[in-house]
């Protein structure tokens, strides 16, 4: 198994989810949809040839995201990164994959 983290804003939370669930994340046991999430500020500065979905390049923004947690079965992770990269809102999306033990 395998844990995904990414960071998104509160607007793309349920397309975000929905895109991941569909790709084969969320089943712990005989439940499905299971994720976790909780509010925080994400900041970043965008660069030359930078686009960024929120604010200007060349000026950092403090955005209010959630920090979305699911799991997911090892051989899916082409699919649930593919699915979450296709859903997301931002240029260049902020997550993690963690093997679980």
């Amino acid at each position: 198994m395998r844990k995904l983290v990414v960071f998104v804003p509160r607007e793309a939370l349920d397309v975000v989810r929905d895109a991941v669930f569909e790709a084969g994340a969320g089943r712990i046991g005989n439940y499905q949809r299971c994720s976790w999430y909780t509010q925080g500020t994400g900041t970043f500065l965008g660069g030359e040839g930078s686009s960024p979905a929120l604010g200007e390049v060349g000026r950092e923004e403090r955005v209010a995201e959630l920090r979305l947690e699911t799991v997911f079965p090892a051989d899916r992770q082409d699919e649930v990164v593919a699915a979450l990269r296709e859903a997301h809102p931002y240029e260049e999306p902020a997550f993690d994959v963690y093997a679980l033990l």
